[in-house]
């Protein structure tokens, strides 16, 4: 079935919706302000809560239900470690036995196929096909898979040492990565993926090493978390005129190339647009620039502003987020700065969206001043809308206050909860999530690295309602909520923000996700990206609750 674009009618739209649940849309009773669940939830409730007394019987139920988007999701991060082999040995690699990571070999044989020229000791990294324990190995390498902590490895190392192991593969095959995310979102009844990822940036990178950071001082009052040299407005516009006159742009119409080729592929894996179409193609997909902020400020920056403008120009791009380890030297030696950075470049670029990996840290793995000001900085300087992971947001500085100013702004946190487990060890007792649904504060389920951590979307789900004992309608709404906070363009098809009860009065004399929306509704859908998928999950929620017994 062809995915639905922006300028399509609501009523087609609708048609090329991918359920597992029947066709037929009951549509009965509109939804009045403040009413209790419908008939329909009621039944769905009951059915919830007896699949709840069994992790296997509640999977099997929350598989099939509506899960609107993930917003948090890296699509390096996002593949299986069984992809990632199978492309290694489509691009001849190497394995170094010794670690278990690819690498390019330093030649080929002239046979054909050609065959990678490893070097002594190292093997192909086909031989895993005819190797179990070599595939068994790179499976564990590549993973969290039967990671067992030991002194001096933690799954915080795992986890981020399993990238660099997997790096040499070309990046021809992300349009097959995107049919893999966009395939395992359709087959759970997800819609939508905010998908993190790096476009080329070497020739920026090289453009930024050729330029001395400013050395002029701030205001000491600018330093009071890390260092702020070289971050006034008159350097940093400088540095941006430098850089944009150095050729910057040239590297946007690279990035979009590569977006082109990669979402092409999709398609073509995918059929998209043919009689033949996958359910996959029905998973809209949008993308945040990473900008790795492990690296000098000249780097930084330099990429910043590369995804601004890259996400000023090309409407799949609709937003940066920062990337890397929080707790790294460089990380949070540098968090100030990069906070600045962003102050500066939000007022170059209003309409470019930014969501921030921040409090991705916990007690000990950092030095207690260390967890105070991040998520603040990232909402008061980086001009977050989201805040990505916020672990450790009862650690800061005035926690209660910063809770409440994150409800009162509607600044959603994204929850990864199996991420947050493995890499900083924060269990269901020690993770904020009750916190922030205490004070009111929006928040939604996403996956983070579903293929290093080997879960998805309805894994989250299903440890979210076990671990923190939440109600359907509790997950119903964060669902609903990935959808309110994505970075999709045009207005809500809610009257309020985060309120689930009223909607636009253009659609409010009808039931939720009609098939054939009123003309006014429907021209008014028509306006707005972000409407139009919200409209899409009420539909499936109708259809879901209807086909429960």
């Amino acid at each position: 079935m062809p995915r639905p674009i922006p300028g399509l009618s609501a009523a087609l739209l609708l048609l090329c919706l991918v359920t597992s649940v029947p066709a037929e849309s009951p549509a009965k009773a509109l939804r009045k302000p403040a009413a209790g669940p419908t008939l329909q939830e009621q039944r769905a409730i009951r059915v919830f809560n007896a699949a709840k007394q069994s992790s296997r019987q509640l999977n099997a139920f929350l598989v099939q239900m509506p899960k609107g988007g993930d917003l948090h999701m890296h699509l390096s991060g996002a593949i299986y470690a069984e992809t990632l082999i199978k492309d290694s040995a489509t691009d001849i690699l190497c394995v170094n036995p010794t670690n278990y990571s690819f690498f390019k070999p330093a030649a080929t044989t002239r046979s054909l196929p050609p065959q990678p020229v490893c070097g002594e000791g190292n093997l192909r990294a086909e031989s895993a096909f005819k190797d179990q324990h070599l595939y068994d190995a790179l499976v564990d390498s590549l993973s969290m898979r039967s990671f067992v902590p030991s002194a001096g490895v933690s799954g915080h190392d795992q986890f981020f040492s399993t990238f660099g192991r997997f790096s040499v593969i070309d990046r021809s095959h992300t349009g097959e990565w995107l049919d893999e995310v966009a395939t395992r979102a359709a087959r759970q009844n997800e819609q939508y993926l905010e998908i993190m990822e790096t476009p080329s940036f070497s020739n920026v990178a090289k453009l930024s090493s050729t330029i001395e950071w400013p050395h002029t001082p701030v205001d000491p009052a600018m330093n009071r978390t890390g260092d702020a040299t070289g971050t006034t407005r008159e350097d940093l516009s400088r540095l941006r005129d430098t850089l944009l006159a150095g050729g910057l742009r040239d590297d946007v119409a690279i990035d979009r190339k590569e977006l082109d080729d990669a979402v092409a592929s999709r398609d073509q894996i995918e059929n998209c647009g043919q009689p033949s179409a996958t359910r996959a193609c029905s998973v809209k997909i949008r993308f945040l620039y990473q900008v790795l902020r492990g690296f000098p400020p000249q780097q930084v920056f330099a990429q910043t502003l590369l995804g601004f403008e890259l996400a000023s120009q090309d409407p799949r791009v609709i937003g940066i987020n920062f990337v890397m380890p929080e707790d790294a030297y460089i990380a949070m030696s540098e968090y100030h700065r990069q906070m600045l950075m962003l102050d500066y470049l939000h007022t170059v670029y209003p309409s470019v969206h930014i969501s921030l990996h921040a409090g991705e840290i916990a007690p000990g793995l950092v030095p207690p001043d260390g967890l105070r000001f991040h998520i603040r900085e990232a909402i008061d300087l980086g001009h977050a809308e989201r805040i990505g992971h916020g672990v450790d947001i009862m650690y800061e500085n005035e926690p209660h206050a910063l809770l409440k100013e994150m409800a009162s702004r509607h600044i959603m946190t994204e929850i990864n909860l199996t991420s947050n487990d493995v890499i900083l060890g924060i269990d269901p007792k020690h993770h904020p999530l009750p916190d922030y649904l205490a004070a009111g504060v929006p928040v939604a389920l996403s996956t983070d690295d579903e293929g290093v951590s080997r879960i998805d979307i309805t894994h989250e789900y299903t440890r979210a309602a076990l671990d923190f004992n939440l109600s359907y309608l509790e997950l119903k709404n964060m669902a609903r909520t990935s959808l309110e906070h994505s970075f999709l363009p045009g207005a809500s098809l809610w009257q309020q923000p985060d309120a689930f009860t009223r909607t636009n009065p253009a659609c409010a004399v009808q039931p939720l996700g009609a098939d054939n929306p009123t003309a006014k509704c429907l021209a008014f859908l028509k306006s707005s990206e972000k409407a139009a998928e919200q409209w899409q999950l009420e539909h499936r929620y109708q259809l879901f609750e209807a086909s429960l017994p």
